[in-house]
Protein backbone atom coordinates (compact mmCIF):
# COMPACT_ATOMS: atom_id res chain seq x y z
CA UNK A 1 0.00 0.00 0.00
CA UNK A 2 1.40 3.39 -0.97
CA UNK A 3 1.64 6.22 1.55
CA UNK A 4 -0.83 8.31 -0.48
CA UNK A 5 -3.38 5.47 -0.49
CA UNK A 6 -2.93 4.90 3.23
CA UNK A 7 -3.49 8.57 3.93
CA UNK A 8 -6.64 8.61 1.79
CA UNK A 9 -8.07 5.58 3.56
CA UNK A 10 -7.14 6.95 6.96
CA UNK A 11 -8.71 10.32 6.17
CA UNK A 12 -11.88 8.66 4.90
CA UNK A 13 -12.24 6.54 8.03
CA UNK A 14 -11.63 9.57 10.24
CA UNK A 15 -14.26 11.60 8.39
CA UNK A 16 -16.78 8.79 8.66
CA UNK A 17 -16.11 7.76 12.25
CA UNK A 18 -19.62 8.77 13.36
CA UNK A 19 -20.98 5.98 11.13
CA UNK A 20 -19.27 3.45 13.40
CA UNK A 21 -19.58 5.18 16.77
CA UNK A 22 -23.37 4.92 16.85
CA UNK A 23 -23.52 8.44 18.26
CA UNK A 24 -25.09 10.52 15.50
CA UNK A 25 -26.31 13.81 16.93
CA UNK A 26 -28.82 15.97 15.09
CA UNK A 27 -28.28 19.62 15.92
CA UNK A 28 -29.99 21.87 15.30
CA UNK A 29 -33.24 19.96 14.76
CA UNK A 30 -36.32 21.77 13.42
CA UNK A 31 -39.30 20.23 15.19
CA UNK A 32 -42.82 19.73 13.85
CA UNK A 33 -44.27 22.29 16.27
CA UNK A 34 -41.90 25.03 15.03
CA UNK A 35 -39.48 24.74 17.92
CA UNK A 36 -35.76 24.02 17.54
CA UNK A 37 -33.64 21.57 19.54
CA UNK A 38 -29.89 22.02 20.05
CA UNK A 39 -27.65 19.18 21.17
CA UNK A 40 -24.01 18.87 22.24
CA UNK A 41 -22.16 15.68 23.21
CA UNK A 42 -19.94 16.35 26.23
CA UNK A 43 -20.32 13.63 28.91
CA UNK A 44 -17.59 15.14 31.09
CA UNK A 45 -18.78 18.75 30.98
CA UNK A 46 -20.24 20.51 34.00
CA UNK A 47 -22.19 23.23 32.18
CA UNK A 48 -23.23 23.76 28.56
CA UNK A 49 -25.20 26.73 27.26
CA UNK A 50 -26.26 28.02 23.86
CA UNK A 51 -26.13 31.67 22.82
CA UNK A 52 -27.91 32.92 19.72
CA UNK A 53 -29.99 35.65 18.18
CA UNK A 54 -33.08 33.40 18.18
CA UNK A 55 -33.23 34.03 21.96
CA UNK A 56 -34.33 37.29 23.64
CA UNK A 57 -31.44 39.75 23.58
CA UNK A 58 -29.48 40.96 26.58
CA UNK A 59 -27.61 44.24 27.06
CA UNK A 60 -23.82 44.40 27.18
CA UNK A 61 -21.36 47.29 27.46
CA UNK A 62 -18.96 47.83 24.57
CA UNK A 63 -16.48 50.55 23.52
CA UNK A 64 -19.31 51.78 21.25
CA UNK A 65 -21.81 52.04 24.12
CA UNK A 66 -24.50 49.70 25.36
CA UNK A 67 -25.55 47.20 22.70
CA UNK A 68 -27.83 44.22 22.27
CA UNK A 69 -26.18 40.80 22.53
CA UNK A 70 -27.59 37.36 21.71
CA UNK A 71 -29.58 35.70 24.47
CA UNK A 72 -28.39 32.60 26.33
CA UNK A 73 -30.01 29.39 27.57
CA UNK A 74 -28.68 26.37 29.51
CA UNK A 75 -28.71 22.83 28.12
CA UNK A 76 -29.61 19.76 30.19
CA UNK A 77 -27.52 16.54 30.09
CA UNK A 78 -29.15 13.14 29.54
CA UNK A 79 -27.82 9.73 30.60
CA UNK A 80 -25.88 9.35 27.33
CA UNK A 81 -23.84 12.48 27.90
CA UNK A 82 -25.78 14.54 25.36
CA UNK A 83 -26.71 18.04 26.43
CA UNK A 84 -29.99 19.32 25.00
CA UNK A 85 -32.09 22.48 24.81
CA UNK A 86 -35.43 22.99 23.04
CA UNK A 87 -36.75 26.48 22.46
CA UNK A 88 -39.83 27.59 24.33
CA UNK A 89 -42.28 27.78 21.44
CA UNK A 90 -41.96 28.37 17.73
CA UNK A 91 -38.90 30.09 16.28
CA UNK A 92 -39.83 32.69 13.68
CA UNK A 93 -38.49 32.21 10.14
CA UNK A 94 -35.06 33.84 9.85
CA UNK A 95 -31.38 33.14 9.42
CA UNK A 96 -29.85 32.95 12.90
CA UNK A 97 -26.37 32.35 14.29
CA UNK A 98 -25.41 30.66 17.55
CA UNK A 99 -22.55 29.17 19.56
CA UNK A 100 -22.18 26.84 22.53
CA UNK A 101 -20.32 27.49 25.75
CA UNK A 102 -18.84 24.32 27.26
CA UNK A 103 -17.52 24.94 30.78
CA UNK A 104 -16.84 28.52 29.74
CA UNK A 105 -15.19 27.68 26.41
CA UNK A 106 -17.01 29.12 23.41
CA UNK A 107 -17.34 26.81 20.41
CA UNK A 108 -19.38 26.25 17.27
CA UNK A 109 -21.78 23.32 16.94
CA UNK A 110 -19.71 20.26 15.82
CA UNK A 111 -22.88 18.62 14.48
CA UNK A 112 -23.68 21.55 12.18
CA UNK A 113 -21.59 21.94 9.02
CA UNK A 114 -22.97 25.42 8.27
CA UNK A 115 -20.57 27.98 9.74
CA UNK A 116 -20.48 31.76 9.40
CA UNK A 117 -17.50 34.11 9.82
CA UNK A 118 -18.09 37.65 11.05
CA UNK A 119 -14.73 39.47 11.18
CA UNK A 120 -12.80 36.98 13.39
CA UNK A 121 -15.75 35.25 15.07
CA UNK A 122 -17.12 31.89 13.91
CA UNK A 123 -20.74 30.98 14.57
CA UNK A 124 -23.01 28.13 13.56
CA UNK A 125 -25.98 28.93 11.31
CA UNK A 126 -29.63 28.12 11.93
CA UNK A 127 -31.92 28.69 8.95
CA UNK A 128 -35.65 28.58 9.76
CA UNK A 129 -37.47 28.75 6.40
CA UNK A 130 -40.67 30.63 5.61
CA UNK A 131 -42.00 34.18 5.19
CA UNK A 132 -39.25 36.75 4.42
CA UNK A 133 -36.55 34.16 5.16
CA UNK A 134 -37.57 32.41 1.93
CA UNK A 135 -35.62 35.16 0.18
CA UNK A 136 -32.46 34.01 1.96
CA UNK A 137 -32.63 30.43 0.72
CA UNK A 138 -31.87 28.89 -2.66
CA UNK A 139 -35.15 28.44 -4.54
CA UNK A 140 -35.92 26.73 -7.85
CA UNK A 141 -35.51 29.90 -9.88
CA UNK A 142 -32.97 31.05 -12.48
CA UNK A 143 -29.68 31.83 -10.73
CA UNK A 144 -27.16 34.56 -11.33
CA UNK A 145 -23.40 34.06 -11.40
CA UNK A 146 -21.00 35.14 -8.64
CA UNK A 147 -17.39 35.97 -9.52
CA UNK A 148 -14.31 37.02 -7.58
CA UNK A 149 -12.81 39.75 -9.72
CA UNK A 150 -9.53 41.64 -9.36
CA UNK A 151 -8.99 45.24 -10.43
CA UNK A 152 -5.97 47.51 -10.15
CA UNK A 153 -6.23 50.41 -7.72
CA UNK A 154 -3.87 53.28 -8.41
CA UNK A 155 -4.93 54.84 -5.11
CA UNK A 156 -3.99 51.74 -3.10
CA UNK A 157 -0.99 50.86 -5.24
CA UNK A 158 -1.94 47.20 -5.76
CA UNK A 159 -4.65 44.92 -7.14
CA UNK A 160 -7.82 44.60 -5.07
CA UNK A 161 -10.73 42.17 -5.20
CA UNK A 162 -14.45 42.60 -5.73
CA UNK A 163 -17.31 40.11 -5.63
CA UNK A 164 -19.58 40.63 -8.64
CA UNK A 165 -23.06 39.20 -9.18
CA UNK A 166 -24.47 39.09 -12.70
CA UNK A 167 -28.16 38.18 -13.04
CA UNK A 168 -29.52 35.06 -14.70
CA UNK A 169 -29.40 35.51 -18.46
CA UNK A 170 -26.47 37.94 -18.45
CA UNK A 171 -24.24 35.59 -20.46
CA UNK A 172 -27.07 34.55 -22.81
CA UNK A 173 -28.38 38.04 -23.58
CA UNK A 174 -25.06 39.44 -24.73
CA UNK A 175 -26.56 42.60 -26.20
CA UNK A 176 -28.39 43.75 -23.05
CA UNK A 177 -27.02 46.33 -20.62
CA UNK A 178 -27.80 46.23 -16.91
CA UNK A 179 -27.98 48.76 -14.08
CA UNK A 180 -25.54 48.32 -11.20
CA UNK A 181 -25.96 48.41 -7.43
CA UNK A 182 -22.81 48.77 -5.32
CA UNK A 183 -23.22 47.08 -1.92
CA UNK A 184 -20.86 48.06 0.92
CA UNK A 185 -20.05 46.17 4.13
CA UNK A 186 -19.52 47.30 7.74
CA UNK A 187 -16.33 47.76 9.73
CA UNK A 188 -14.25 44.60 9.86
CA UNK A 189 -16.09 43.11 6.90
CA UNK A 190 -14.87 42.53 3.37
CA UNK A 191 -16.08 41.66 -0.14
CA UNK A 192 -17.44 38.33 1.12
CA UNK A 193 -19.59 39.68 3.99
CA UNK A 194 -22.78 40.52 2.12
CA UNK A 195 -22.63 37.29 0.10
CA UNK A 196 -22.20 34.99 3.12
CA UNK A 197 -23.87 36.74 6.06
CA UNK A 198 -26.18 38.98 4.08
CA UNK A 199 -27.40 36.25 1.68
CA UNK A 200 -27.41 39.01 -0.92
CA UNK A 201 -27.12 36.80 -3.99
CA UNK A 202 -30.05 34.63 -2.89
CA UNK A 203 -32.07 37.79 -2.21
CA UNK A 204 -31.23 39.09 -5.69
CA UNK A 205 -32.06 35.79 -7.41
CA UNK A 206 -35.42 35.49 -5.66
CA UNK A 207 -36.49 39.13 -6.04
CA UNK A 208 -35.55 39.20 -9.72
CA UNK A 209 -37.24 35.86 -10.45
CA UNK A 210 -40.47 37.05 -8.80
CA UNK A 211 -40.45 40.30 -10.80
CA UNK A 212 -40.11 42.40 -7.65
CA UNK A 213 -36.69 43.66 -8.70
CA UNK A 214 -35.32 44.36 -12.16
CA UNK A 215 -32.32 42.32 -13.36
CA UNK A 216 -29.19 44.11 -12.16
CA UNK A 217 -25.49 43.66 -11.58
CA UNK A 218 -24.39 43.82 -7.93
CA UNK A 219 -20.86 44.74 -6.90
CA UNK A 220 -19.69 43.90 -3.38
CA UNK A 221 -16.63 45.96 -2.53
CA UNK A 222 -13.89 45.66 0.06
CA UNK A 223 -14.06 48.94 1.99
CA UNK A 224 -10.66 48.41 3.64
CA UNK A 225 -8.50 50.07 1.04
CA UNK A 226 -5.34 48.96 2.86
CA UNK A 227 -6.30 45.36 1.98
CA UNK A 228 -6.17 43.45 -1.27
CA UNK A 229 -8.96 41.02 -0.38
CA UNK A 230 -10.63 39.01 2.37
CA UNK A 231 -8.42 37.30 5.00
CA UNK A 232 -6.34 34.35 3.77
CA UNK A 233 -7.20 35.32 0.20
CA UNK A 234 -4.56 38.01 -0.11
CA UNK A 235 -0.78 38.31 -0.05
CA UNK A 236 -0.51 39.11 3.67
CA UNK A 237 -0.85 35.43 4.56
CA UNK A 238 -2.15 34.12 7.86
CA UNK A 239 -3.33 37.31 9.56
CA UNK A 240 -6.21 37.49 12.04
CA UNK A 241 -9.18 39.57 10.79
CA UNK A 242 -9.73 42.71 12.84
CA UNK A 243 -11.86 45.85 12.92
CA UNK A 244 -8.79 47.94 13.71
CA UNK A 245 -7.67 48.55 10.14
CA UNK A 246 -6.07 51.69 8.69
CA UNK A 247 -7.72 53.83 6.04
CA UNK A 248 -11.31 52.80 6.66
CA UNK A 249 -13.12 56.04 7.58
CA UNK A 250 -10.66 58.82 6.75
CA UNK A 251 -11.60 59.50 3.14
CA UNK A 252 -9.31 57.16 1.19
CA UNK A 253 -11.95 54.63 0.17
CA UNK A 254 -14.51 57.27 -0.75
CA UNK A 255 -11.95 59.21 -2.81
CA UNK A 256 -10.92 56.09 -4.73
CA UNK A 257 -14.42 54.76 -5.40
CA UNK A 258 -14.42 56.13 -8.93
CA UNK A 259 -11.80 53.49 -9.81
CA UNK A 260 -14.31 50.76 -9.04
CA UNK A 261 -17.10 52.38 -11.03
CA UNK A 262 -14.81 52.88 -14.03
CA UNK A 263 -13.59 49.28 -13.85
CA UNK A 264 -17.11 47.84 -13.70
CA UNK A 265 -18.31 50.03 -16.57
CA UNK A 266 -15.32 48.96 -18.70
CA UNK A 267 -15.61 45.24 -17.97
CA UNK A 268 -19.38 44.65 -17.83
CA UNK A 269 -22.36 45.68 -19.95
CA UNK A 270 -23.67 48.40 -17.67
CA UNK A 271 -26.08 51.29 -17.94
CA UNK A 272 -23.14 53.65 -17.48
CA UNK A 273 -24.96 56.74 -16.29
CA UNK A 274 -26.49 58.07 -13.09
CA UNK A 275 -29.91 56.54 -13.81
CA UNK A 276 -28.29 53.12 -13.95
CA UNK A 277 -26.36 53.26 -10.66
CA UNK A 278 -27.27 52.68 -7.02
CA UNK A 279 -25.15 52.43 -3.87
CA UNK A 280 -25.96 51.16 -0.39
CA UNK A 281 -24.22 49.88 2.70
CA UNK A 282 -24.47 48.91 6.35
CA UNK A 283 -22.84 50.70 9.29
CA UNK A 284 -19.41 51.80 7.97
CA UNK A 285 -20.75 50.97 4.50
CA UNK A 286 -23.65 53.33 5.15
CA UNK A 287 -21.11 55.98 6.16
CA UNK A 288 -19.20 55.38 2.93
CA UNK A 289 -22.47 55.45 0.97
CA UNK A 290 -23.39 58.83 2.42
CA UNK A 291 -20.10 60.53 1.61
CA UNK A 292 -19.61 58.87 -1.78
CA UNK A 293 -23.11 60.03 -2.72
CA UNK A 294 -22.57 63.59 -1.45
CA UNK A 295 -19.25 63.94 -3.26
CA UNK A 296 -20.57 62.42 -6.49
CA UNK A 297 -24.13 63.78 -6.90
CA UNK A 298 -24.15 63.04 -10.63
CA UNK A 299 -22.99 59.42 -10.30
CA UNK A 300 -25.63 57.60 -8.21
CA UNK A 301 -29.39 57.95 -8.54
CA UNK A 302 -30.24 55.73 -5.56
CA UNK A 303 -28.55 55.61 -2.15
CA UNK A 304 -29.33 53.32 0.78
CA UNK A 305 -28.03 53.80 4.33
CA UNK A 306 -28.53 50.80 6.62
CA UNK A 307 -27.78 51.50 10.32
CA UNK A 308 -25.29 54.02 9.00
CA UNK A 309 -22.57 55.79 10.90
CA UNK A 310 -23.13 59.44 10.07
CA UNK A 311 -20.67 62.09 11.22
CA UNK A 312 -16.92 62.48 11.73
CA UNK A 313 -15.17 63.95 14.75
CA UNK A 314 -12.85 66.02 12.58
CA UNK A 315 -13.94 67.00 9.05
CA UNK A 316 -10.42 68.23 8.36
CA UNK A 317 -9.06 64.69 8.09
CA UNK A 318 -10.21 64.71 4.47
CA UNK A 319 -11.87 67.08 1.99
CA UNK A 320 -14.41 64.27 1.52
CA UNK A 321 -16.01 65.22 4.85
CA UNK A 322 -15.85 69.01 4.53
CA UNK A 323 -18.67 71.38 3.54
CA UNK A 324 -21.30 68.83 4.52
CA UNK A 325 -24.35 71.11 4.29
CA UNK A 326 -23.29 72.56 0.93
CA UNK A 327 -22.70 69.08 -0.49
CA UNK A 328 -26.02 67.90 0.89
CA UNK A 329 -27.78 70.74 -0.93
CA UNK A 330 -25.91 70.02 -4.16
CA UNK A 331 -26.82 66.34 -3.84
CA UNK A 332 -30.54 67.09 -3.61
CA UNK A 333 -30.33 69.82 -6.26
CA UNK A 334 -29.23 67.00 -8.59
CA UNK A 335 -32.60 65.32 -7.84
CA UNK A 336 -31.68 61.76 -6.86
CA UNK A 337 -34.46 59.22 -7.32
CA UNK A 338 -34.13 57.83 -3.79
CA UNK A 339 -32.37 58.29 -0.47
CA UNK A 340 -33.39 55.30 1.67
CA UNK A 341 -32.59 55.05 5.40
CA UNK A 342 -33.15 52.09 7.71
CA UNK A 343 -32.33 51.68 11.40
CA UNK A 344 -33.26 49.43 14.32
CA UNK A 345 -34.99 50.86 17.37
CA UNK A 346 -32.24 49.72 19.72
CA UNK A 347 -29.31 50.32 17.37
CA UNK A 348 -26.46 52.20 19.07
CA UNK A 349 -26.43 54.49 16.01
CA UNK A 350 -30.15 55.27 16.29
CA UNK A 351 -29.65 58.76 17.74
CA UNK A 352 -27.23 59.91 15.04
CA UNK A 353 -29.60 58.57 12.37
CA UNK A 354 -32.49 60.39 14.03
CA UNK A 355 -30.51 63.64 14.02
CA UNK A 356 -29.63 63.16 10.35
CA UNK A 357 -33.28 62.60 9.45
CA UNK A 358 -34.20 65.77 11.35
CA UNK A 359 -31.63 67.68 9.33
CA UNK A 360 -33.11 66.35 6.11
CA UNK A 361 -36.66 67.15 7.17
CA UNK A 362 -35.77 70.69 8.27
CA UNK A 363 -34.62 71.42 4.72
CA UNK A 364 -37.52 69.48 3.14
CA UNK A 365 -35.11 67.02 1.55
CA UNK A 366 -37.03 63.86 0.53
CA UNK A 367 -36.09 60.46 1.92
CA UNK A 368 -37.68 57.10 2.69
CA UNK A 369 -37.30 55.68 6.19
CA UNK A 370 -37.80 52.20 7.64
CA UNK A 371 -37.56 51.44 11.35
CA UNK A 372 -37.35 47.90 12.65
CA UNK A 373 -37.03 46.15 15.98
CA UNK A 374 -33.59 45.13 17.18
CA UNK A 375 -30.18 46.70 16.98
CA UNK A 376 -27.01 46.58 14.91
CA UNK A 377 -27.61 43.13 13.44
CA UNK A 378 -27.54 41.24 10.16
CA UNK A 379 -31.20 40.36 10.55
CA UNK A 380 -32.06 44.02 10.00
CA UNK A 381 -29.57 44.55 7.18
CA UNK A 382 -31.01 41.64 5.20
CA UNK A 383 -34.45 43.19 5.63
CA UNK A 384 -33.22 46.58 4.47
CA UNK A 385 -31.53 45.16 1.39
CA UNK A 386 -34.64 43.19 0.44
CA UNK A 387 -36.72 46.39 0.79
CA UNK A 388 -34.25 48.63 -1.04
CA UNK A 389 -33.59 46.51 -4.13
CA UNK A 390 -37.21 46.45 -5.44
CA UNK A 391 -37.21 50.27 -5.49
CA UNK A 392 -34.28 50.56 -7.89
CA UNK A 393 -34.24 51.34 -11.60
CA UNK A 394 -38.00 51.41 -12.00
Amino acid sequence: MTLALALCIGGSLWAQQELFSGMQIESPALNADGGVTFRYFAPGAQKVSVSGDFLPTRKISTPYGEMDAPGEADLTKNDKGVWEYTTDGKVAPEMYTYTFSVDGNRTIDPSNMFVNRDVSSLTSVLMVPGERATLYTVQEVPHGSVSKVWYHSDAAGFDRRLTVYTPAGYEKHDKASYPVVYVLHGIGGDEDAWVTQGRATQILDNLIASGKAVPMIAVFTNGNISQEAAPLENATGYTRPTMQLPKTMEGSFESAFGEIVSFIDSRYRTVAKKEGRAICGLSMGGFHTLYISLNNPDTFNYSGMFSAAIGVTDPNISPVYQDFDAKLKKYFDAKPALLWIGCGKTDFLYKSNEEFRSKLSSSSYPFTYMETDGGHIWRNWRIYLSEFLPLLFK
